[in-house]
């Protein structure tokens, strides 16, 4: 199953390398990996996408108290919440396949942010599996470049991550 971890983490160095380490260290996958630091300088937010089981996602989390950095940690995926993720994809935009990229991207509220005579780099916003439908959608042939942010996510209502 699929869980997105939301951690609550000093903003020193190696901290991020800390927490990779202890993925890394048990075979466990991380899909995707965001960090920023927070509203306040001295603290980041870590959001790491992962597949397994409840128990490996409880022994997981067991391993990140563990670690001095880790301030907080949270699944995300236990409640509700809002998840999103951006993607930048480059296509081609040439002749016939101009107005189609364009019309692709209106679909799927995507929105043009960079034009020239042959390309188009399109931004899309919204939940990975939104994404994946786009990237579906789209000929092969027409993508030149991807670039995705990996998932953030935030708890819904009064569900905070703070200390």
């Amino acid at each position: 199953m699929r869980h997105i971890i939301s951690i609550l983490i000093e903003n020193e160095a190696g901290a991020l390398s800390r927490v990779a380490g202890l993925f890394s260290a048990r075979g466990y996958n991380i899909e995707t990996l965001t960090v920023a630091p927070t509203e306040d300088s001295s603290l980041s937010r870590m959001t790491i996408v992962t597949n397994g089981s409840d128990d490996v996602i409880e022994q997981i989390t067991k391993q990140l108290n563990k670690l001095v950095d880790v301030v907080k940690v949270v699944d995300l995926s236990e409640a509700p919440h809002v998840e999103r993720e951006l993607m930048l994809v480059k296509v081609r935009a040439a002749g016939k396949d101009r107005e189609e990229m364009k019309r692709m991207a209106d679909i799927f509220r995507g929105r043009i942010i960079d034009v020239t005579e042959t390309t188009y780099v399109i931004e899309l916003t919204g939940t990975s599996s939104k994404l994946d439908s786009f990237i579906e959608a789209l000929d092969k042939a027409l993508i030149l470049e991807t670039v995705r942010t990996g998932v953030s996510g935030i708890g819904r209502g009064d569900r905070i991550l703070k200390i």
